[in-house]
């Protein structure tokens, strides 16, 4: 039987530990077992029971005070997860091995560990070699997304774990509780974009004539290739939940005794439960 996990990615602040505390909370009133490990070695405090923590095997700050290493912050939990690397053992007998497993993995926010540094696509090796199907959960903060320089550079942040990572991967939006209707309205047209529309509508920024080819570029590649869409995650609302855990289910084909959906019928369902959340809160 095939074991299930989410790598829960994104920018320090993006609410990693608030969307796993949230999903967890969500699958246990769906009777459904969830479990969580923390591998963010600086972590200090988080809403939910975990079943591993890499504190156990070695902390930040441990790294930080040691006379001999003399790491800042972000070398220090460079060296951490290295040293992680070095020791999936730890990590392999913390899991056990239960069939059906379903594990998020709430990992560190560094986004170089995501892109040029090998350490996380050596976790998602080990992790299929130990019969995991895993899906990346790419989280953006959408208070930062409201502007369409700040989109692109989410977008291209996203893109880079998942070109890196070679794994599926399903982008999201947090914090959409946070978003005032008006913000919420503005921010539909980012769910979906149409990228050359967006340099025409957006600031000064997008539309400098220094960098205006290389923008025009970037935001093609984004539009041609439709590699990277996102979900709105409002964790005060259940239908903004499940619509995201239907999602990652559907990626990581959890439950294959279910139904199998076809891809075209899978994307008119989504369509139409974002629709339908927007919806909802423009009535509200």
């Amino acid at each position: 039987m095939p074991r299930y996990a989410q790598l829960v990615m994104g920018p320090a602040g993006s609410g990693k530990s608030t969307y796993c505390s949230t999903m967890v909370q969500h699958c246990e009133a769906l009777g459904r077992a969830v479990q969580v490990v923390n591998l963010d070695p600086a972590a200090e405090l988080f809403s939910y029971p975990v079943m591993a923590d890499i504190r156990e095997l070695i902390e930040v700050d441990d790294v930080m005070e040691d006379e001999s290493l003399r790491f800042g912050p972000n070398g220090g939990l460079v060296f951490c997860m290295e040293y992680f690397a070095n020791n999936f053992s730890w990590l392999e007998e913390s899991l056990g091995h239960v069939e059906d497993d379903y594990i998020l993995f709430d990992c560190p926010g560094q986004i170089e560990l995501y892109t040029h540094l090998p350490v996380m696509k050596q976790l998602v090796e080990q992790l299929q070699q130990w019969e995991f199907r895993v899906c990346g959960v790419f989280l953006v903060d959408s208070q930062f997304m409201v502007e369409s320089f700040k989109f692109i550079s989410g977008i291209l942040a996203a893109l880079s774990a998942m070109i890196s990572l070679e794994i599926p991967q399903i982008n999201i939006m947090t914090k959409m509780d946070l978003l005032s209707k008006k913000a919420k309205k503005e921010i539909e047209k980012y769910l979906d974009p149409d990228m050359y529309s967006m340099i025409e509508d957006s600031t000064d920024i997008l539309k400098s004539k220094r960098f205006k080819k290389l923008t025009k570029s970037i935001c093609g590649l984004i539009d041609d290739y439709g590699m990277v869409r996102f979900l709105p995650f409002d964790r005060s609302d259940e239908e903004s939940i499940n619509i995201v855990l239907q999602h990652i289910d559907f990626t990581i084909q959890y439950g294959e005794d279910l139904e199998f959906k076809e891809p075209k019928e899978y994307e008119e369902d989504k369509s139409a439960l974002v629709d339908e959340y927007f919806q909802d809160r423009v009535d509200e």
